[in-house]
């Protein structure tokens, strides 16, 4: 019914902004058609859109739980299990009972409840879940039910308008519109330090409890699982593009999981003054800043520094682009990986692995680069700033100082980083930092090599003039 109508509704609902109603016939005839495209697209499209609500058994001690501390394990007549319940939204994709909807809406649930439009409620269960995209599919067991068609996120058009319908705050079946505002979006997932990738982002309302519910287009279709908000902020929401999740739905039925291929570093975008101190041309790679210990990458002889700018003879851009080069391998592939080395080319091959839950797989590395000044003061590695700031490192120099507004804040540098190197020239003493910085002319870069939370990162500092 909605197929190849998409431009002719978008026509329409902009000549209901540009044009005025004066004449009474256009209004008589247009007006009707434009005022019926958005239910027609909710009656179609609304049995499929399910309520999930959820409940955890959640074990309270004792009402003085907070003074837990100061007693002995009490008593078991003292603890009791109260159910933690949670809201979100799915849809169905399957006429088997297979729901899309959000890892986060169901992880850690021990019961799920899914409720259809009509009011048929059913009992959930798991099929399979993926942390690393917040994607989860649902089964109940039920046929012949209503379902949703899959879209191409790839071709969702900056501009075009979108329809979001979920439950927010409990309240079913909600019907929101937008337009999507802007594809390609990185977002924060909170206190977990994961980042998710590639999100759409639209206006229409997404409040808690939208969670896993469609993003559609005028077409009805779903290009998107609306997912995430700016907590204050208003018209920004986020959608996984339905593409990542019809990309991954074979093996979270038929696995469980996601299986993806590990190479087992860290690493940062290149910036000019990185590139500069590397001899590297141009800014595109991605700059090795850690290889985890054991991993394929340490099996293969990577090294901290390489820039890594090509993958199986295909051009790597920037870290994003590296990440989703390997995520599109498999374990066991043997990728044939071009770096930049020490002033020459040099060709690995490594075997990927299987990445497994709680690794890090190529993790960006965040940092500020920006024409800056120096400001911080610095000091040998002692007992007592190794127990204030909470590092294990004996070699290197620790930063105890960064002045406010100072080139050292600017670049990012905190107190407790700890410099293994400047200018690639290994740093075992204050006297060996300054011995290099003695070589620095105002207005360079200084390229560090610091250690922070058991990580590495390369930082690019800009030297001023001594005052």
């Amino acid at each position: 019914m909605f197929k190849n109508k998409k431009l002719n509704y978008g026509f329409l609902l902009l000549a209901l902004v540009i044009f005025t109603l004066s004449s009474a016939s256009w209004s008589a005839t247009v007006l009707p058609e434009v005022n019926n495209i958005i239910p027609n697209i909710v009656d179609k499209v609304s049995p499929a859109v399910v309520n999930v609500n959820t409940s955890k058994i959640m074990t309270i001690t004792s009402p003085f739980a907070p003074f837990a501390p100061f007693f002995d394990q009490l008593p078991e007549q003292f603890q009791r299990e109260v159910p933690q319940r949670g809201i979100g939204t799915g849809f169905i994709f399957r006429k088997d009972g297979y729901i899309l909807t959000n890892n986060h809406v169901i992880e850690g649930a021990d019961e799920i409840r899914v409720t259809l439009l009509d009011g048929r409620e059913f009992t959930g269960k798991v099929i399979g879940a993926d942390s690393l995209t917040d994607i989860a599919v649902v089964k109940v067991e039920a046929e012949n039910l209503p379902t949703l068609s899959l879209g191409d996120s790839d071709a969702a058009r900056v501009g075009e308008f979108v329809v979001a319908i979920g439950n927010p705050y409990g309240l079913s079946h909600t019907v929101t519109m937008g337009v999507l505002s802007a594809k390609g979006r990185a977002v924060p997932s909170g206190d977990t330090g994961q980042e998710y990738e590639n999100f759409l982002q639209t206006d229409a309302a997404i409040n808690p409890g939208n969670s896993g519910g469609p993003l559609l287009n005028l077409d009805g279709e779903v290009i998107g699982i609306n997912t995430a908000i700016i907590p204050f902020a208003q018209g920004v929401g986020f959608a996984i593009p339905i593409n990542m999740a019809k990309s991954i739905l074979d093996q979270l039925i038929e696995k469980g999981k996601v299986v993806r291929a590990w190479l087992g570093v860290y690493i940062q975008n290149v910036t000019p003054e990185i590139a500069k101190q590397f001899g590297y041309e141009g800014t595109k790679g991605a700059l090795v800043a850690d290889v985890i210990e054991n991993g394929p990458a340490a099996k293969a002889n990577f090294q901290r520094g390489d820039i890594i700018f090509s993958v199986n003879n295909q051009e790597i851009t920037d870290t994003k682009h590296l990440q989703n080069t390997i995520r599109s391998l498999k374990p066991g592939d043997t990728a044939e990986i071009q770096v930049w080395r020490n002033g020459e080319k040099k060709t690995i091959k490594v075997q990927l692995e299987e990445l497994q839950e709680g690794s890090a797989s190529i993790s960006p590395v965040e940092i500020i680069s920006q024409k800056i000044e120096l400001g911080m003061e610095i000091s040998e590695i002692t007992a007592d700033l190794q127990q204030k700031y909470g590092f294990t490192e004996s070699k290197g120099v620790v930063v105890v100082l960064v002045k406010p507004g100072g080139p050292a804040e600017e670049a990012g540098l905190r107190a407790g980083d700890v410099i293994l190197q400047i200018n690639r020239n290994d740093v075992s003493s204050v006297e060996d930092f300054n011995s290099v910085l003695a070589k620095v002319e105002p207005g360079d870069t200084v390229i560090l090599l610091i250690s922070r939370s058991g990580r590495t990162l390369f930082v690019p500092v800009k030297a001023i003039e001594k005052k």
